[in-house]
C-alpha cells in the first residue's frame, strides 16, 4: 500500500469520524475537558518503518487521561513485579462504567482491572511507593517520542477540584486493605498522570513502542520490559474501551485504550502505533468518531487481529 492510497484512507476515515460526533459531547465532569472542540478529529499513523502518517489535529494538545494508565501499569509492572501487582486487583472486564464502585463494594473486594478507575488509583498506590512524578513524566517522554509532555496545570486543578468520585473509590479502597499507601498522595499521582498534555502523535508513538515489543523504534533500545508490554497490550484488548471493549474488540481487533480527554492509543502487531483525537464521547466515555476511524481503518488496512 503506498503512500497515497493511505492518506486517502486517512482522509476518508476523518471524514466518517466526522458524521458521528454530533452524537455525543465533550466530557463535562471534569470542567476544564468541557472547553475542547467536539468536532475536532485528527488520527496519526507511526509504522516501525518511522512512516509518519497524519489528518486533521493530531498536534492539538489534550490531557492524556485514562491512557495513563497503561504507563502506570507498566512501571507498576516493573518496579513491583507481575505478582504484587496483582495480588491487590484482578484481569476481568468489570462491564461497568469505569468509575463505577457497585461491585467493589458488593460483590469483589478488588478492582476488576487496572484499566478502570479503581485499579488505576491502586496501580498508582503502588507507584507513590517506588518514583516519583517527575520520574513519571521523564518516562512518558520516552514512551510517546515526544519530549513536549507536562503536566496541563488548568485540568489538574480542575480535576483535582471535582473527584469526589475517585476519592470514594481511593477511600473504599483503604477501607478493604487494598490501597496501602496515603490516600490523598495515591489520589494526587493519579490525577497528575490523567493531566499529562499529549496529542494523537504522542499516542501514535506510544502505540509503536508497544508494537516494537518494548524497544526504542530507532535505538532498538529497551524502553519497557518484553512481559511487561504482554500483559499491557492484552489488557488493552479485554478492557481497554471500558465496558464497550467486548464490541470494540469484535468490531475494531485492535489493542486499544482511551480516554476521557478525547484520545484512543492503539497498537498493530509488529506494524504501527495509531493515535486517535476525537473529544466528542459516547455514553460509555469513549471518542465517538474515533472509534469510527478506527473500525475503517481495521476494515479497509486489514488491521484487525483476526483478519484473513
Amino acid at each position: 500500500m503506498g503512500d497515497q492510497d493511505i492518506k486517502k484512507i486517512l482522509e476518508k476515515a476523518v471524514s466518517i469520524g466526522s458524521e458521528h460526533v454530533e452524537q455525543g459531547n465533550c466530557a463535562s465532569y471534569i470542567p476544564e475537558l468541557s472547553k475542547a472542540d467536539k468536532h475536532n478529529l485528527g488520527v496519526c499513523i507511526l509504522t516501525t518503518g518511522l512512516d509518519k502518517y497524519t489528518m486533521g489535529h493530531t498536534r492539538e494538545r489534550f490531557t492524556i487521561q485514562s491512557i495513563s494508565k497503561v504507563i502506570s501499569l507498566a512501571v507498576a509492572l516493573q518496579h513491583c513485579g507481575f505478582d504484587k501487582v496483582f495480588s491487590k486487583m484482578n484481569m476481568e472486564p468489570s462491564g461497568d462504567a469505569f468509575n463505577s464502585l457497585v461491585k467493589l463494594d458488593l460483590t469483589s473486594d478488588k478492582p476488576f482491572n487496572p484499566m478502570i478507575n479503581a485499579g488505576a488509583i491502586t496501580t498508582a498506590g503502588y507507584l507513590v511507593q517506588e518514583v516519583s512524578f517527575d520520574d513519571m513524566v521523564a518516562y512518558a517522554r520516552k514512551l510517546c517520542l515526544d519530549d513536549g509532555i507536562v503536566m496541563d496545570e488548568k485540568v489538574y486543578e480542575s480535576e483535582k477540584n471535582n473527584c469526589s468520585r475517585n476519592r470514594a473509590i481511593a477511600y473504599l479502597l483503604q477501607s478493604k486493605g487494598i490501597l496501602e499507601s496515603n490516600v490523598e498522595e495515591s489520589l494526587d499521582m493519579y490525577i497528575r498522570m490523567c493531566s499529562l498534555s499529549v496529542n494523537a502523535e504522542s499516542l501514535a508513538g506510544l502505540g509503536l513502542v508497544l508494537a516494537n515489543g518494548g524497544r526504542h523504534p530507532e535505538s532498538g533500545s529497551r524502553l519497557m520490559d518484553a512481559h511487561a508490554v504482554r500483559v499491557v497490550k492484552t489488557i488493552m484488548m479485554t478492557c481497554g474501551m471500558y465496558d464497550g471493549s467486548g464490541e470494540f474488540a469484535v468490531r475494531v481487533g485492535i489493542p486499544s485504550k482511551s480516554g476521557v480527554g478525547g484520545g484512543i492509543l492503539a497498537v498493530v502487531e509488529k506494524s504501527m502505533g495509531i493515535g486517535i483525537y476525537g473529544p466528542s464521547l459516547d455514553e460509555k466515555g469513549n471518542s465517538i468518531g474515533g472509534q469510527r476511524m478506527l473500525e475503517y481503518l481495521s476494515e479497509t488496512m486489514g488491521l484487525h487481529m483476526f483478519a484473513e
